[in-house]
């Protein structure tokens, strides 16, 4: 019996292992992705803020997956050479064509560093899916030279009249501005000496009974028509209001200047900044020699910008100042999220 329970075990292992030595593998199955069309590699798009609302049209070759299934297009863009790390999806179709609004690829280009008005080489590739358990694919990459137009945002502003401006509810430069589109209002109020320190928040650009706040506690909240807001120190302050909820918060105070072996002051002082109350920036006219600056605050490296091309950025570079001679300088904290500046030799 044990000599008959062995053959038949021996019997049923032997067709298994031949199975085996003779298993096949599937076949692979080639997978080709979608490309562009049209437009093709080198094309120039130049947008246009007269244009902003055009639909512009790309074209894609069919994705082959090797099997039947539903496939969806989306077309992702990126600035060329950042091998797109953090592409951008502008928009998706089951059909060979993509339709995308131009301000969309304008907004997305600025928002990764494009400059206005400037060509830049921007690089686009179709993503293929199927409905099937299969990874997405791409196809060839297409470079474009694209150049984008200036958006300037239109944000909901509330106005900061003040003796620090002539108490002009007018002026649209002393504003705050609600970059999100709620009731948060944000931005840079610069109360220098010279003055009594005092302002108002007003929603309008005029005088409006219940429409203009102060501060009749100095605790933090709004009132209508309320007791002018007081400050006791100089310098630029940020400034919050939530207007749903009436409060508002004031930083500690900032005093800017110029600083650098290109300034009066060496790498040692700071030559304060003035303010000009109609364009709401702070500014200098000085004589400088070749060298370098920076603006920096309060005596203190912690609040220090510099950079190129009117550009700030915070800890940045120092501004050259290429050859001797008197120039006028501007510190502008009016755009939300930017920081610039001027130089001009008069």
């Amino acid at each position: 019996m044990k000599v008959t329970r062995k053959l038949v075990w021996l019997a049923a292992l032997v067709p298994a292992i031949w199975a085996c030595e003779n298993y096949e593998m599937p076949p692979v199955v080639p997978q080709t992705g979608a490309s562009l069309s049209s437009p093709t590699n080198g094309t120039a798009l130049v947008l246009t803020n007269e244009g902003a609302e055009d639909l512009i049209e790309f074209q894609v070759t069919a994705a082959d997956f090797g099997m039947q299934g539903t496939v969806t297009y989306a077309l992702e863009m990126d600035l060329a050479g950042a091998n797109f790390s953090d592409p951008v999806e502008l928009g998706s179709s089951p059909s060979n064509i993509i339709e995308v609004v131009a301000q969309e690829i304008n907004e997305e280009l600025i928002g990764k560093g494009a400059s206005p008005d400037v060509a830049s080489e921007v690089e686009f590739r179709v993503k293929s899916s199927i409905n099937q358990p299969l990874s997405p694919i791409y196809g060839d990459v297409v470079t474009l030279s694209v150049t984008p137009f200036s958006t300037l945002v239109e944000y909901p502003v509330l106005y900061l009249p003040g003796d620090y401006q002539g108490w002009n509810p007018g002026n649209e430069a002393t504003t705050l501005k609600s970059v999100n589109f709620d009731d948060t209002y944000e931005g840079f109020v610069h109360i220098l000496p010279g003055g009594t320190g005092e302002f108002k928040v007003s929603e309008t650009n005029e005088w409006v009974d219940g429409r203009n706040y102060g501060d009749n506690d100095a605790d933090g909240d709004l009132d209508a028509d309320g007791a002018n807001i007081k400050v006791t120190e100089f310098g630029t302050f940020f400034m919050t209001v939530d207007l749903a909820a009436k409060t508002y918060s004031l930083s500690d105070p900032l005093y800017w200047g110029i600083i650098g072996d290109a300034t009066p002051g060496g790498w040692d002082s700071e030559t304060k900044l003035q303010f000009d109350r109609d364009q709401n920036v702070l500014t200098i006219t000085e004589d400088l020699t070749a060298g370098e600056m920076k603006f920096r605050a309060n005596q203190d490296w912690a609040f220090n910008y510099g950079g190129a091309n009117g550009e700030l950025t915070a800890d940045g570079a120092n501004i050259a100042v290429e050859e001797d001679g008197n120039y006028t300088i501007t510190l502008n904290f009016t755009e939300p999220g930017a920081v610039s500046y001027t130089i001009t030799k008069n």
